[in-house]
């Protein structure tokens, strides 16, 4: 029996998830149809872990047989409920199961808020309906994610990328960060794939802004909500499950375990829960990929010397057919290789609630979560880039997009490179809460916690084999997705190579949260009620990376700068007799390719350092490392605020209605640190630069429902919103790509991404577990980062020469070419709207099993607008200067002009313009299968380089399924597949040439095990 102070809990609408999920618990009556209502709400600060999942009771249309497949045991007394319920009650009850029990919630938190949310609760404790957090994320409108490893990573909110999503756990906002390719993630976007789905309830996504909605967010606000003792049965529960993974790619199996522990107290006062879950994996990722395309002067073409002496030195020759060649776009490095990714995850969460009376309740969560990572490539290659002029092509090919699309090449660099590196992220959050009802109208809520993430790479390591002449070697990248690589000389003989490079380059990267908020609610009268409250947040960022890089012999003849044992020839001696490394003797291993896509006639077996071997011989281990300028910063954000709300229910001329207003202030304080470099004395001084400022934001927010009938809620919403700078960008001083000739300065004073979001949204709850909905939305994004690109030399950027990575092409060349000098400056702002269309529906009424199906399906439809400044391809190839009086060469000519500064409009970053998800499920009293399709169309991922405007994926298609039979009441067995038809990751460079970046694919992953419940 519920008390005065528990039912004046339930009388005003939140508007926040925790809120939402609560009354999905306590109010089962409530899904009578999936009928639309005026929301009610608990407290303001309802236990942010309070979990929805527990069995939502759906109710039989009237006049509808109750549907015996569908009924199953209640958690409290699983023997008791019979299998048929008696149609001849309007109001027979079922209780609804497995999936349909995780719609049937999702869909009463949407349901009862007024703000546009979405949510996806677990099938039951310990249960969640994927494997992975962003793959559930990706079934709600709107969401796209991004597949790391085959597994999704990060998500991308209505067109909106992750660094415009705000995360919290358990009411907490937090960064957690992870690697993805051969970097950290160093920003504030959210990598999911740090935490195992099993330690989590329930996901909620928050679409629209409230002026008691944390601010931040110009995308969404996803809360990841743990354990809720409280909610579950009195005395002991117990959940574990067992599943074994298999990748057909890989050809190995993992273990996925995971578990849960709860007891709650017979007067219901006390609670305590942990839980925990464990997965080892290592799977292959097989593809080619070309370091992007570039242009670039060759040797000679087709048999015309482009140069007056070969392979070094000379003038060029003005010949047009030299400059067709190198203004036309080749691969930088075509290659085929492998990638193994053997990674481990680990979590833990624990929690505690007393609620020692109806008016007081105490909780404290805590999680942890170990995620470490191997990554182990394998390459075969041939390093055109900033080599084109040794090489000589013939047979070459130039398509419609000025692409260099197949020639075969002499005196080319080939190149094996060995990869490790070891990556871990350890992650642990704890916080407590504590809700209390002061009087019958006024009640408060005290939060607070704090978090670490730490992201560590102790080991990054790269051994590099040369053979710098190579002869006979052939490309064809007509079939741009699988091109045809042919070695014309031996790859697999040690005579051939020598060790050319060594690189290690360790890194860590930390981030911490600290927060604390009061949230009140005070009943000022029958529908009228106000909301207020404070916050305090500190967020600090702190990356460092470290390089041990060597080129072992960078210098024109001489010792090599390794051991010091080798006599280097000149960098102007070119032939097999030429010394620029250590014998490769016995420090390879073979490499044999395996099913990477491609084609007949491609070379696949390799040479390739062997890591241990090579580390022990040149005592790479042991080398001093030196700061990376540009990857060492920090960053730490103090904000402070509060909101007031006032939230309204009533009705207008019989139209129901509820909405929120209100205002939300924050003054943000932001100190960035980064490393100044200058020369003193000769000598390379690298100084700490920090720069302060802050700034004020007033962020007003409102959201209506209109509740025409018992089934139909119409939403608006307007808001000012606003995500603070990317970290990187925020970075005093300047970064050096020296691979690509590209400098990337930072600008501490950059003003945040500020907008005018607007929504509007019709819903149409028509049976249970079913809805269709309409949703409309606009940015106005007022403020935005771009980048200001221009050509100069290394010198016109301040910059010493030691700052230059030692391995890379321009640490022995810095004025080779014309360097990319790019800085992120404020915009004039963009523009984006988009549409989504959700349906969702139980096959209920049609006769026999088919009643157990049901569907889900949504499409999202999104554009957006924005002006970027990027340098665009050369147009020209210098030519040779001569002094007029003695007739000396003064200028050799022969180098590409600079890269034109090219204003382009185009999406956002990560923005897709069509996503489609679908899932068509069976689920019986025993039997349940599932089966969800998710499409993604192209989008641009960012920036690119030599020449090339943008780079992004292209479209992407995955399959997953499951099957599920409960042997008991208490024991299931499972059956599972991800994407089933081993979709290939397709990435481009250059938006309108879709020049192949990378192919690559991961296999299918099955998994296959029990779980049991007591």
């Amino acid at each position: 029996m519920q008390t005065a102070a528990t039912d004046r809990r339930l009388n005003w609408l939140g508007g926040i998830s925790v809120g939402s999920l609560v009354l999905a618990l306590a109010m089962p009556a409530t899904a009578v149809a999936q009928a639309a209502q005026i929301p009610n709400s608990v407290s303001p600060g309802a236990p942010t872990q309070v979990d929805p999942s527990p069995a939502q009771t759906a109710v039989v249309p009237e006049g509808q047989p109750a549907d015996p497949a569908a009924t199953t045991a209640s958690q409290n007394s699983p023997e008791t409920v019979p299998e048929t319920v008696s149609a001849d009650s309007p109001t027979a009850e079922i209780i609804v199961t497995g999936f349909r029990r995780s719609l049937d919630a999702a869909l009463n938190v949407k349901r009862q808020s007024v703000s546009s949310v979405d949510a996806i609760v677990a099938e039951d404790i310990a249960k969640f309906p994927d494997q992975n957090l962003a793959e559930s994320l990706q079934r709600i409108p709107g969401i796209s994610i991004q597949r790391d490893a085959g597994e999704g990573r990060a998500i991308t909110v209505r067109g909106l990328g992750a660094q415009f999503t705000r995360v919290r756990v358990n009411g907490l906002e937090t960064v957690a960060t992870s690697t993805d390719g051969a970097s950290s993630n160093r920003d504030r976007a959210f990598d999911f794939n740090v935490f195992a789905s099993e330690l989590f309830n329930s996901i909620v996504v928050h679409k629209t802004a409230e002026a008691s909605l944390d601010e931040g967010s110009l995308g969404a606000v996803v809360d990841l909500n743990t354990g809720n003792p409280l909610g579950g049965k009195t005395g002991f529960t117990l959940v574990g499950s067992a599943q074994a993974s298999y990748n057909d790619l890989s050809k190995n199996f993992g273990p996925r375990l995971a578990g849960l522990l709860s007891w709650k107290s017979a007067d219901g006062t006390f609670g305590m829960a942990l839980s925990g879950a464990y997965t080892k994996t290592n799977n292959l990722e097989l593809g080619n990929n070309s370091v992007r395309w570039a242009q670039g002067v060759f040797d000679s073409v087709g048999g015309t010397p482009c140069f007056t002496a070969p392979n070094r030195g000379g003038t060029y020759t003005n010949s047009a057919i030299c400059d067709t060649a190198a203004l036309a776009f080749h691969p930088r490095i075509p290659r085929y290789g492998s990638v193994r990714h053997d990674r481990e995850r680990l979590g833990i969460t624990g929690s505690i609630q007393w609620a020692p009376t109806e008016s007081t309740k105490v909780s404290i969560d805590g999680l942890y979560s170990r995620f470490k990572e191997t990554r182990e490539e394998k390459w075969g290659e041939v390093l055109l880039r900033s080599n084109e002029r040794s090489i000589d092509i013939s047979n070459y090919t130039i398509d419609g997009n000025n692409n260099l699309v197949k020639a075969t090449l002499n005196d080319a660099w080939v190149r094996t490179e060995h990869y490790l590196r070891k990556s871990q992220t350890e992650f642990y959050q704890l916080g407590g809460s504590w809700d209390q009802d002061v009087t019958d109208k006024l009640r408060f809520t005290l939060l607070g916690g704090f978090s670490k993430s730490d992201a560590t790479i102790p080991v990054e390591t790269t051994f590099v084999f040369d053979d710098r002449d190579a002869q006979g070697y052939s490309y064809d990248y007509t079939d741009m997705k699988r091109p045809k690589l042919t070695f014309g000389t031996s790859v697999t003989d040690p005579a051939n190579f020598q060790l050319a490079e060594i690189r290690d380059r360790p890194s860590e990267t930390i981030n911490k949260f600290r927060t604390a908020q009061l949230r009140t609610e005070w009943d000022v009268a029958e529908g009228f009620q106000i909301k207020a409250g404070g916050m305090y947040r500190r967020f600090s960022f702190d990356t460092a990376g470290f390089s041990r890089d060597a080129v072992v012999c960078p210098n024109a003849g001489g010792k090599d700068v390794v051991l010091g044992t080798l006599t280097c020839s000149p960098n102007t001696l070119f032939g097999p007799t030429a010394v620029y490394g250590f014998p490769a003797g016995s420090l390879g291993e073979i490499f044999n390719l395996g099913k990477a896509g491609q084609p007949a006639g491609t070379t696949t077996s390799f040479l390739v350092p062997n890591i241990d071997a090579a580390a022990a011989y040149t005592k790479l281990y042991n080398r001093t490392p030196t700061v990376l300028v540009g990857d060492t910063r920090s960053v730490v954000e103090e904000v402070t605020g509060g909101y007031a709300e006032f939230d309204i229910k009533g009705d207008l001329f019989g139209l129901n209605y509820a909405a929120n207003a209100g205002m939300r202030y924050a003054h943000t304080a932001q100190k960035s640190t980064g490393i100044s470099s200058a020369v003193v004395g000769g000598v390379t001084v690298n100084t700490p630069a920090t720069v302060g400022r802050s700034y004020d934001d007033w962020l007003p927010a409102m959201n209506v429902a209109l509740f025409p009938t018992e089934k139909v809620i119409l939403r608006g919403a307007i808001a000012k919103v606003l995500t603070r700078p990317s970290l990187g960008s925020l970075t005093p001083g300047g970064s050096v790509d020296g691979f690509n000739y590209r400098v990337t300065f930072g600008n501490p004073l950059l003003k945040p991404f500020r907008a005018t979001a607007f929504d509007l949204a019709a819903e149409w709850y028509f049976a249970p577990q079913s809805i269709f909905s309409v949703a409309v939305f606009k940015k106005n994004i007022e403020s935005f980062t771009v980048t200001q690109t221009r050509s100069g030399s290394f010198a016109s950027t301040g910059l010493p020469l030691s700052v230059i990575p030692a391995s890379s092409p321009a640490a022995g060349a810095p004025e080779g070419q014309l360097w990319q000098i790019n800085a992120p400056v404020n915009g004039e702002g963009a523009s984006l709207k988009g549409m989504e269309i959700s349906l969702q529906s139980s096959f209920r009424f049609l006769p026999g099993f088919l009643k157990n199906f049901g569907f889900l399906a949504n499409a999202t439809f999104v554009d957006s607008s924005a002006g970027y400044s990027q340098g665009g391809p050369a147009t020209a190839v210098t030519r040779p200067t001569f002094n007029p009086v003695t007739g000396a060469v003064v200028t050799p000519g022969g180098v590409l002009g600079a890269l034109p500064n090219t204003t382009r409009t185009a999406t956002l970053y990560g923005l897709s313009k069509r996503a489609y998800n679908g899932t068509l499920y069976y689920e019986d009293k025993k039997f349940s299968a599932r089966g969800s399709v998710s499409y993604r169309s192209p989008y641009i991922d960012g920036s690119s380089a030599t020449g090339n405007l943008f780079e992004g994926y292209n479209s992407t298609l995955n399959v997953d399924a499951s099957l599920r039979y409960k042997l008991t009441p208490a024991v299931e067995v499972s059956l599972e597949g991800t994407n089933l038809t081993d979709n290939y990751r397709s990435r481009y460079t250059d938006l309108d040439a879709n020049r192949n970046y990378e192919n690559n694919h991961f296999g299918r992953t099955f998994l296959m095990g029990a779980r049991f419940k007591m």
